[in-house]
């Protein structure tokens, strides 16, 4: 089953010219509890080909929301750059299986 299967939305959105963060939005307490410890730093880390150290995940248990932090391979806005807004980096999230 994907993550976006299990949650309410998964977005993600430009934070500033070297990271991007993606934020889902469980929905409940109880999609949040099942969720959370499912889908680890490793998992996103393997999926955006980025040193897991570099990660950055925070958990917001009272909005049932986790937020996960990833540096841009490239600077927002540079020739190589394929999403300035940094919208697009949501789906390959949204499709993991955990």
């Amino acid at each position: 089953m994907t993550l976006a299967d299990q949650v309410l939305k998964v977005r993600s959105k430009n934070a500033g010219p070297f990271w991007v963060t993606i934020d889902i939005f469980c929905g409940s307490a109880e999609v949040f509890a099942r969720v959370a410890p499912r889908l680890t730093v490793e998992t996103v880390a393997r999926l955006y080909a980025t040193p897991v150290q570099l990660v950055k995940r925070f958990d917001i248990p009272e909005l049932a929301v986790i937020k996960v932090s990833i540096p841009r391979p490239v600077v927002q806005g540079a020739a190589e750059d394929r999403d300035m807004h940094g919208a697009q980096w949501a789906h390959l999230l949204a499709e993991a299986e955990i």
